[in-house]
Formats: C-alpha cells, structure tokens, sequence
C-alpha cells in the first residue's frame, strides 16, 4: 500500500513538473513571440487570424471556453482589442485573466506609443484610440520588449523553468538583433520615401526604417473614404510624390488601386501580422516578406 501511495505521488509530481502553461493570445504576433519563448513549455492558442483586423473579430462562444482554461492571457493593450475581449474574458470566469490577474498580460506596458492625442478624443474624430495607436509589434525592436515581458511572466508562473525562459529570451533578442541589422540595411538606400497606407497601422513600421507616411486613404481612423473625398485626396498625395500605396490584405483593394494609378505609385497588399499569408510563419518570417516586398517594388519605381 506505502509503495502504491510513493508510486501515485511520483506520477503526480511528475505530472505537474510536466504540466504547460496554457497561454492565449488575442492576435497571433503575441502568440508567435510566446512560443519562441515558452518553447515545450507552454500550449499556445491564438483567437485571431493573421487575415483578420484585430480591431473587429468575431467574438465566438467557443473563445470563452478557451479563456476559461488558460493560465495566460496575452492581449495588445491600448484599446487594440476593446470591441470583443471584454465580453470573452467575462464570460470565461477565470480568475487567473481577469484585469490586473498575475496571467493577464497587456503588452502596451513599456512600449513607446505613437499617435497619443494631445487633447480630448470623441466618436467625431473617428476611431481615435486615447492611448495612442495599438499596432506597435510592427516595429521589430518592439518584438524584444514584448518577449521581455513575456519572459518575466512565464518565469513568475513558472518559476521551475525560469532559466529556460531566460535562454530562449537572449537567443530571440540576438537572432532579432542580426534581422533588424539585415532589414535597415536593406532599406537604407530608400530612407525618406514617402507612402501611403489606408489605415494607421504600419506608423511604427515606417519610423523604425525611415520612410514617410504621405497620408492615408481613410478619411478618419476606422472611417471608410467616400468616392467625394477620395476625389479631393488624390491631388494631396500625387504632390507629395509617394511612391507606395500600403495596405493590409483585408481592405478595400479596389479604392485603394484606384488611389495608386491615380498617384503613380505601387500598391503592395502586406500582412501586419503572422499568418497574414503562407508565407508569414513566424514574428521573424513578418518582417522578412514585408521587408522584401518593399525593396523590390522600390527598385522597380527607380
């Protein structure tokens, strides 16, 4: 009976040494970042797509069950995700994610935020986030404080895998260090660049390489262009000489080709995210196509 009751309490023990965190992200960027982190370690669930606009998912009862059994929630922050998380997160019932619960992460903490408004925000601004603009892991220095981050909350629930957390933490930061070092470099020749995206959400992307966002094809953040004020937009933009027109992949493609001939600029439809087509596997893999993408329709223009 002693020996059954040892044997039973070594397979317990072995069991939870075993046991992974259970992480969820809100976009798969986090997610990606979780796992170079986490490695073996963790079980990672992203909801949303790399196809879709992390400011409009479809919020599934099937999201509440998989918040309901996660240790970690990893969300953006900074309004990103206000329209759908909330209502998840309170319906899941689980303590370990509520606001301010040691596995409820917002990544927006330590990061510098462009876009912040320098007085008061209403609805007649558009969709004007408070806190300034949320899309900030499309600046790959960003990516190293986010793993940081993550790190530090892995390794305080964890704390069995601290070091290994630690390593895998140094060998991102180094291998992202060597991209962005190859990204800048090939970018370089094209620094001041002017372009145009739809939606504010390559801003920490273009600062981080030196091109200049000539304007965008929304009239107001998260408010559609009407054909009148594309007719007006189109003489602002031809006059700044833009050579590129940026977009995410689900937005209106045939407005914002019409802004591109008109102007004579190129229209590159690139992912801000992972998944964001085939080719886009990791946070890595995000900045590699986008990067490429870029150099070639630059050249070509020359």
């Amino acid at each position: 009976m002693k020996t059954k009751l040892f044997l039973l309490t070594l397979a317990l023990l072995s069991a939870n040494a075993q046991a992974k965190l259970n992480v969820v992200a809100t976009i798969p960027d986090f997610g990606a970042i979780a796992e170079e982190i986490g490695g073996d370690k963790v079980k990672v669930t992203s909801i949303a797509r790399g196809t879709e606009d992390a400011h409009f998912v479809d919020a599934r009862p099937s999201y509440v069950r998989v918040l309901n059994q996660a240790d970690v929630l990893i969300e953006g922050g900074a309004e990103l995700e206000i329209g759908w998380l909330p209502p998840l997160v309170n319906g899941a019932r689980n303590g370990k994610i509520l606001s301010d619960a040691p596995g409820h992460v917002i990544l927006s903490r330590g990061i510098r935020l462009l876009g912040v408004p320098s007085g008061p925000v209403d609805r007649s601004m558009g969709d004007v986030h408070p806190f300034g603009n949320p899309h900030y892991w499309t600046d790959p220095a960003n990516g190293k404080i986010m793993a940081s981050t993550l790190t530090e909350t892995f390794s305080r629930l964890d704390p069995v895998n601290a070091a290994f957390y630690q390593a895998n933490l140094k060998k991102f930061n180094e291998h992202l260090d060597k991209k962005i070092a190859e990204w800048t470099k090939l970018l370089d020749p094209y620094r001041g660049t002017r372009v145009v995206t739809y939606h504010k959400s390559f801003d920490y992307f273009l600062e981080r390489f030196g091109l200049d966002l000539a304007g965008t094809i929304e009239s107001k953040p998260g408010v559609e262009p009407s054909p009148s004020y594309v007719n007006t937009l189109i003489p602002r933009l031809k006059a700044t000489s833009a050579k590129l027109v940026m977009i995410e992949p689900y937005r209106p493609r045939k407005t914002s080709e019409y802004v591109a001939q008109a102007i004579g600029a190129k229209l590159l439809a690139l992912p801000t995210s992972v998944g964001g087509n085939e080719k886009v596997k990791d946070y890595s893999s995000l900045f590699d196509y986008n990067v490429a993408q870029i150099v070639a329709a630059l050249k070509d223009s020359k």
